[in-house]
């Protein structure tokens, strides 16, 4: 199991990131309902049931056990009950590629705060540091200006363009890929 070590970090605005737990469920299902029209444009088409605390826990739980399988760590940042944000690493791969998947999002009541930006410090040192992770990689639509500005910001570099890479808002759409290389 990946450890979760120097968790919580202390972040902007007196929020802490923290890895997921069990009972966040309801937390995530407040968030999820604040933010539904925000993410919309950016995540998957999601079913009713995702908007509900059991869809959550079900997403919970399966986090949590890729948590224990050493192949995901997923974190929320939080401030008190609720969750603000949340970045988690999927797709750890071990052997000769070290390397995860990055993905993201922000309330959208607090963006443009450095709460992004603070995170992906946070997560490139843990991926570095604590899971001795050799590569991020992450994803944006082309269209998300804010999202690259961040991942350049954090040191990530732009590495191509992947046609009809995901199906976000029920569309094949082209991602920009980025990557950081964290080792020598």
């Amino acid at each position: 199991m990946p450890t979760s070590a120097n968790l919580p970090r202390a972040l902007p605005d007196g929020t802490a990131l923290r890895l997921l737990r069990a009972d966040d469920s309801a937390a995530l299902t407040r968030a999820y309902l604040r933010n539904r029209a925000h993410l919309a444009p950016w995540e998957p088409v999601r079913s009713e049931d995702y908007f509900t605390p059991a869809g959550q826990r079900s997403v919970v739980l399966g986090q949590l056990g890729q948590y224990g399988a050493g192949t995901g760590f997923p974190l929320v940042l939080s401030d008190g009950a609720e969750i603000l944000a949340r970045i988690n690493l999927s797709g750890i791969a071990r052997g000769p590629f070290q390397s995860a998947s990055l993905g993201y999002w922000v309330d959208g009541e607090y963006t443009g705060r450095g709460i992004a930006q603070a995170m992906l410090q946070h997560v490139v040192e843990l991926a570095r540091d604590r899971l001795q992770l050799h590569r991020l990689e992450a994803g944006t639509l082309l269209h998300n200006a804010a999202s690259q500005a961040v991942l350049a910001r954090a040191g990530f570099e732009r590495i191509g363009v992947a046609p009809r890479y995901l199906k976000i808002a029920g569309d094949w759409q082209d991602h920009v890929l980025f990557q950081r290389i964290l080792h020598d």
